[in-house]
């Protein structure tokens, strides 16, 4: 038994060193949920009243934590600002809270985010695992021509996503390796703006409706007032909430990550 010491300590050793990262990474998404929360609250008292909706930058902010964050992350940012909001802490426009708000002629916008957030990190969760898919295939492709993976490069595109190519020479595989990150990152930004319309438009879609309910107004009258006005601004702070939120994740490393 005591010549069995050593390893038995060891195993406690190897277990507490294989739960250090699951506990960082812990900490971490428990810390950004929370600096996230806080994010889309300070967002929303930037206000400029225009007619029954106010303009916020929450659509910028949450398009950033969209892309930026992991979907867990994401999801629980949004559903904790809601709950949060619904128990009466001041985290709407206006710095307004309570489940009034909510139920009220133009909560349903509110409300939207609860399905569209889900639904637009569930669009970048299947990109970035097929394009890892695509990685891995490429990959396996090389590994089975020693010829070509001699002379071969391989470049991230910032979704995961490899290409190899020829090396002619050190300059042209240094341009082609940058080229292929350039139209990486291009078209993960491109797949978030989509996201982030995708959520805009589930926010519309539900805020229209409950609108019209609880007002009394035809659905005419409620796009005129509640949506068309914020269209072009949306769509601007969307596209601003992604490129921000990719020199955030290149910066970080973010991405390295998950």
């Amino acid at each position: 038994m005591i010549m069995n010491k050593p390893n038995i300590d060891r195993t406690a050793t190897d277990r507490k060193s294989t739960n250090r990262p699951k506990t960082a990474s812990r900490t971490r998404s428990i810390a950004f949920v929370g600096l996230s929360i806080a994010l889309i609250a300070v967002s929303a008292w930037i206000t400029i009243p225009l007619g029954p909706i106010p303009f916020t930058l929450q659509m910028l902010s949450i398009s950033f934590l969209i892309y930026a964050l992991r979907p867990t992350e994401a999801i629980a940012a949004i559903y904790g600002y809601v709950v949060l909001g619904a128990i009466g802490v001041p985290v709407f426009s206006g710095m307004r809270g309570g489940i009034g708000v909510i139920m009220g002629p133009t909560g349903g916008f509110i409300a939207g985010y609860l399905i569209g957030v889900p639904l637009a990190v569930g669009l970048l969760y299947v990109i970035r695992r097929l394009s890892e898919k695509r990685a891995a295939n490429a990959q396996a492709v090389s590994a089975d021509s020693p010829a070509t993976a001699e002379n071969a490069v391989f470049s991230s595109d910032g979704a995961g996503a490899v290409t190899a190519g020829k090396l002619g020479s050190s300059h042209e595989g240094s341009y082609r390796v940058h080229k292929t990150s350039f139209i990486g990152m291009i078209r993960n930004c491109g797949w978030g703006i989509v996201a982030g319309l995708i959520f805009v438009a589930v926010s519309y879609a539900i805020g229209t409706i409950q609108y019209t309910f609880v007002a009394h107004v035809g659905v005419e009258v409620a796009l005129a007032a509640c949506v068309i006005p914020f269209v072009v601004p949306d769509i601007i702070k969307v596209i601003l909430g992604v490129a921000c939120a990719q020199a955030v994740v290149s910066a970080l490393g973010l991405r390295d990550k998950e």
